[in-house]
């Protein structure tokens, strides 16, 4: 028997437990708990890694994985941080629309979300990237993300560069320290992922998964993110 016809016969998919019925008027506190029992568990490496698909202005379509740093169940948003000037970094400049897939294979479920993004307040993008490690604080200045570069070494010299430019040497930092003061880059930042559209999925035995989705209109309130109107569910065919 193939792989692929082993795949199709089997019923690992351990019966976790199912959607609630009725369904909740908001999925994105189920989000919220979803994530934190990943977390608590502690058998998956990152699990708030999310894969992140954008479109360009060309309408090329793009994914890559970023790790979900903020998620507020209330106005319904998940926050993830980039360079502003990198490639999805100007997709979403270009197009802000995206959607993310949260997938946990210890606990057969996965969360998917579309929606619209805005920029993440400045303050907040300070806020977070003061909690960062010096290594990746020096690295949010030194790389110019997506653009072409001659070779690693000439990376690793822009680096030696930047922490220069900030007066620090390596060999008097501890690695990993998160009090050495670097400021933020103004093309480095937040961004919020306005739900309009999530949709979750469980495992069930004999691939009869458990799927749901929620929907709500998004009203615009330009930079300062998105009003979402009441949610309405269904139940969907696995």
């Amino acid at each position: 028997m193939s792989n692929a016809d082993q795949s199709d016969a089997s019923s690992a998919y351990s019966p976790s437990e199912m959607l609630p019925e009725p369904l909740p008027d908001a999925p994105m506190p189920i989000v919220a708990s979803w994530l934190a029992e990943a977390t608590a568990r502690g058998d998956q490496p990152n699990p708030n890694a999310m894969t992140l698909a954008t479109i360009d202005a060309d309408g090329t379509p793009s994914a890559r994985v970023v790790l979900c740093k903020g998620l507020e169940p209330g106005p319904g948003y998940v926050v993830f941080y980039t360079n502003y000037e990198g490639r999805k970094g100007r997709a979403l400049t270009a197009n802000a629309r995206a959607s993310v897939v949260f997938h946990w294979d210890h606990q057969d479920r996965q969360v998917r979300i579309e929606g619209r993004v805005t920029r993440s307040p400045a303050s907040e993008s300070d806020a977070y990237f003061a909690t960062r490690p010096w290594e990746s604080k020096i690295g949010a200045w030194a790389s110019a993300q997506s653009e072409p570069i001659a070779s690693r070494a000439a990376l690793l010299e822009r680096v030696e560069r930047t922490m220069a430019r900030f007066g620090l040497e390596a060999r008097t930092l501890q690695a990993g320290d998160r009090s050495v003061r670097v400021p933020r880059p103004a093309h480095w930042g937040g961004w919020r992922l306005w739900a309009a559209r999530v949709e979750l999925w469980v495992g069930g035995p004999g691939r009869v998964h458990d799927r749901a989705a929620w929907t709500r209109t998004l009203t615009g309130e330009g930079d300062e993110g998105y009003a979402g109107g009441a949610w309405s569910s269904t139940r969907l065919s696995p």
